[in-house]
């Protein structure tokens, strides 16, 4: 298959070194030496699972071990997928060019709800059927983790098992039972039975356990498991010390540019400034950050086996990071010279100062974005964002003083309580900082024009988080106000706004649940595919899919939820109490903050308890317990 593919494929299409598997760091393992075979499976181009960092954490971590082989697959371009269909080649991994029907388990990422279709249509391509019923046991086992499998229920009739948390020790976990289970009965001839003692593993959830019971309005009345021995509520697992975890001083480089070109370096996993919209937010906390000494000795590391230039200090807030003025001037002072630049992926503005601006000024510059997600304090406070305008303005006049002549500032439109004056107010807001940046321009004699942008997405609901009840406005609402925010921007302010109509079926899938996969399904049917990317997408398919199957989307995306109403999730367990979210929920209508838990005071979510785990801040600052609050 690999001849036929490099002769007659490969020279057809338009980007055919996605497809090699031969780059720097790529692990070729003997086929037949090992005992247990997994497909990491990314939903979309290489471009973009290359430069996913979980992918080389899962990558290296799975190959580091004697017993296991993990190769990659990604979702095929249009042109080499009509090429394999003619020619008749399965979906393959890269590293093997071995079809993915031979591996024993497929585990696909699951980033983002718009990727949904592409799985189908890789399983489709690999030959296995897509839905779980009809995959026997010479069928691979086909896993999902990520973010949406903190909701996985559309897609429930096309896994086999969802885990939820942490993959360093999750995934070794299910990979050790199914050697035990290879070893005793010569692979897995009874996949029901594997799958029950699987699902008995602390965060493996195997949905065919757990039966929904609908009430005549449509609501869920019950979920209730259909297997002794399996959890009530399937409870995420998570990594307490994240030095001691693995991470990837090795990974691939590609041979073509992609998203992220550039090392990657985790400085913290979780947040806990309690953004009310934020899902990331609760599902990856507690924060635990990494030692800076060990973030230095990984920095070295990285940038002698990839030859990168550029070091990302990544997270889902960096700035947050106790250690980052540190860590920064340590990455700077042993790089000047060299070349390799520092970069964050965002900053918050109130965590941004002169001297972080200054230090990052010494390396080569890249864009600066800031987040204040809505244009008023009130609807700041809503959202329990917690920046004020002080901390925004202050932060890029910093930025502009030390050189800076780009800011990019993000917002979500639409999100609970919005009004004309929080449009209005992201107006005003981009005006100032565009006039701070052409004022401190002048006073400096810079000539490089001053570059302000607005970035607006669609605010989704999504599970798990305080606003998990809340209704996304409707679609003409949506697009009233984008057209109404672009009305009132002055020229020179770069306006970019999210497709409005990809939002809504994010909403729809994003509080799903599996009666949503005959809509997916014939959505696939109908040639949906690559959702995400704007030249592909097709709403109208999506509106044939749902009313060919009777399934009405905005009973998910629009409709406001009931408190007492039993959740498609509700057996799933990411650890924030279900009465902290609602009290949350409560403060956010009332505009009362809640304070960062890494300020001193106990929150009251429940994650440190629950999970016998607590806050890792290499600054030294953490909760006293809780509060009560």
């Amino acid at each position: 298959m690999r001849q036929l593919i490099e002769d007659r494929l490969l020279p057809q299409v338009l980007k055919p070194a996605r497809y090699l598997g031969t780059e720097w760091n790529a692990v070729h393992k003997d086929w037949d030496r090992v005992p247990v075979k997994m497909a990491f499976a990314f939903p979309d181009v290489y471009e973009i699972g290359m430069s996913h960092l979980g992918l080389q954490i899962i990558y290296g971590l799975v190959n580091g071990g004697d017993d296991f082989l993990l190769e990659r697959v990604f979702a095929p371009g249009r042109d080499m997928e009509e090429l394999m269909r003619a020619h008749r080649v399965p979906l393959f991994s890269l590293e093997s060019y071995r079809p993915l029907k031979e591996f024993d388990v497929i585990g696909f990422t699951l980033q983002y709800e718009m990727s949904f279709t592409n799985i189908l249509n890789m399983l489709d391509l690999a030959g296995i059927p897509v839905r779980a019923e009809y995959r026997g046991e010479q069928y691979p086992l086909v896993i999902g983790g990520g973010p949406c499998a903190s909701n996985p229920e559309p897609l429930v009739p096309f896994f086999d098992a969802f885990l939820l948390g942490d993959g360093e020790i999750l995934l070794p976990q299910f990979l050790d039972l199914l050697k035990s289970w290879k070893d005793k009965h010569g692979g897995i001839p009874d996949k029901e039975q594997f799958l029950l003692e699987a699902a008995r593993l602390p965060g493996v959830y195997v949905p065919r356990f757990y039966d929904i019971r609908y009430g005549e309005d449509g609501s869920i009345v019950e979920i209730r498991r259909n297997r002794a021995g399996v959890p009530p509520r399937v409870a995420r697992q998570v990594v307490s010390d994240l030095d001691r975890a693995y991470f990837p001083t090795h990974p691939i480089v590609p041979y073509l540019e992609t998203v992220h070109d550039r090392a990657m370096l985790e400085v913290l996993r979780g947040c806990t400034r309690g953004c009310r919209f934020c899902q990331a937010g609760i599902l990856y906390r507690p924060v635990r950050e990494r030692d800076p000494e060990l973030l230095a000795r990984q920095a070295e590391e990285l940038l002698k086996a990839t030859g990168h230039e550029e070091i990302s200090l990544t997270s889902l807030s960096t700035a947050d990071y106790t250690c980052l003025e540190p860590l920064i001037k340590l990455l700077m002072d042993k790089y000047q010279g060299t070349g390799t630049s520092v970069s964050l992926p965002s900053l918050r503005a109130d965590a941004f100062s002169v001297h972080l601006a200054k230090e990052l000024q010494r390396g080569r510059k890249s864009g600066l974005t800031f987040a204040p997600e809505a244009g008023t304090q009130r609807l700041r406070d809503v959202i329990n964002k917690g920046v004020r305008e002080r901390d925004l303005m202050e932060a890029v006049t910093a930025a502009f003083e030390a050189g800076w002549t780009g800011i990019k500032l993000y917002f979500m439109l639409g999100l609970p309580t919005e009004t004309r004056e929080d449009l209005d107010g992201i107006r005003d807001l981009a005006e100032k900082v565009m006039e701070a940046g052409r004022r401190i321009s002048k006073e400096q004699g810079r000539t490089k024009k001053v570059r302000v942008t607005v970035s607006v997405s669609t605010y989704v609901p999504k599970a798990h988080t305080p606003f998990q009840w809340e209704a996304q406005i409707p679609l003409a609402e949506v697009k009233a106000r984008q057209h109404y925010l672009k009305s009132i921007l002055k020229k020179g302010i770069t306006y970019n706004y999210h497709d409005a109509e990809l939002s809504f079926l994010e909403a729809v899938f994003a509080k799903g649940d599996r009666r949503l996969g005959e809509a997916l399904e014939r959505a696939w049917e109908l040639g949906c595919k690559f959702d995400s990317w704007r030249e592909h997408f097709s709403f109208a398919r999506w509106m044939q899919a749902f009313r060919e199957t009777g399934i009405d989307p905005a009973f998910y995306a629009n409709r406001p939820i009931p408190l007492e109403a039993v959740l498609p999730w509700e057996h799933l367990d990411m650890g924030v109490s279900k009465r902290f979210l609602l009290r949350e929920r409560e403060k956010a209508f009332q505009g009362v903050l809640t304070r960062d838990c890494r300020e001193g005071r106990c929150t009251g979510c429940e994650v440190c308890g629950g999970f016998g785990v607590d806050l890792v801040l290499k600054g030294g600052k953490g909760h006293a317990g809780p509060a009560g609050v």
